[in-house]
């Protein structure tokens, strides 16, 4: 790992308006451009993100979006404590997640933690700001009805972006938006709802003391049912999470029905992210909808 020094000083400074002594430190994970470092000061022990991403805005982003979970949910959701850029890197600072074997009633507390997320309501579909799901630009115009919001800020982007990238062509690009008139009435009308907007199970995990932790969200207000469908999108949660949140907070009848279509958004971005591995998904769908 390349010398992190004056980086550790300028967020310590930062975070603590002093340059604390460091105790060690430890790369936990790391990308092409990005890396995770735990790091341990005489004053606690921290969580530093970076990355080389051009948006300085990225995690700054995420900060807010932590924010909002930390406002509106019971469920833990780290503090962050420094935000800002250091020579050619941008940098995160939270606090440290230690992570003990998960409670009993984990699942139950997460299922109702949702829940209590999700009853956090807004006028419109959408924010005031545009953020980011992992390192793609995310549109949040508000939007009046979610059909609107889903199709113009969600698939229309990332399908966009995708023919851009020669990750698709035109006939697969008119087939899918042959889609958008079939959904017209496809979704539940239902106040919009905050939610954590990358629900996967590496987005969420036991704290110290064993209970669920939020993390990496990409927030906004939107139709509830999607954060469940994304959570089926790779697994990892298991049913007693699903009864929990039914029971706190009731779906209306047909999600099952709705989830493949709710997980196109996710598929796109991943598509987008990782490449044509996840075109089959997508196509799995339309074929099931659009014959």
């Amino acid at each position: 790992m390349e010398p992190l020094e004056g980086l550790f000083d300028h967020v310590c400074l930062q975070a603590f308006g002093r340059v604390p002594p460091i105790r060690q430190y430890r790369l936990v994970a790391a990308g092409t451009r990005s890396q995770a470092i735990y790091l341990q000061t005489d004053t606690g022990t921290y969580f530093l993100k970076t990355n080389h991403e051009s948006s300085p805005e990225i995690f700054e982003r995420e900060r807010e979006g932590l924010d909002w979970l930390r406002a509106h949910s019971s469920l833990y959701v780290p503090q962050t404590l420094a935000c800002g850029s250091y020579e050619d890197r941008h940098f995160l600072l939270m606090d440290w997640i230690g992570s003990s074997p998960e409670q009993g009633d984990y699942s139950e507390k997460l299922g109702e933690g949702l829940a209590e997320l999700h009853m956090c309501t807004s006028g419109s579909f959408g924010l005031d700001r545009d953020n980011f799901i992992a390192v793609l630009p995310q549109k949040n115009e508000p939007k009046e009805r979610w059909y609107d919001f889903f199709v113009e800020n969600r698939l229309e982007p990332q399908l966009q972006l995708a023919f851009y990238h020669h990750l698709i062509d035109s006939d697969f690009m008119e087939r899918f938006r042959s889609l958008y008139a079939y959904l017209q009435d496809f979704f539940p009308a239902e106040k919009p709802a905050l939610l954590h907007g990358d629900l996967w199970s590496g987005n969420v995990l036991p704290d110290s003391a064993g209970a669920p932790a939020l993390i990496d969200p990409a927030v906004y207000f939107g139709h509830r049912e999607v954060d469940l469908a994304f959570s089926r999108l790779f697994g990892g949660f298991d049913s007693r999470f699903y009864e929990a949140y039914e029971a706190a907070f009731p779906l209306e009848p047909g999600f099952d029905e709705r989830v493949a279509v709710y997980n196109l958004y996710p598929l796109l971005v991943h598509l987008n992210l990782f490449g044509k591995a996840y075109l089959s998904g997508i196509q799995r769908t339309l074929k099931r909808f659009l014959g």
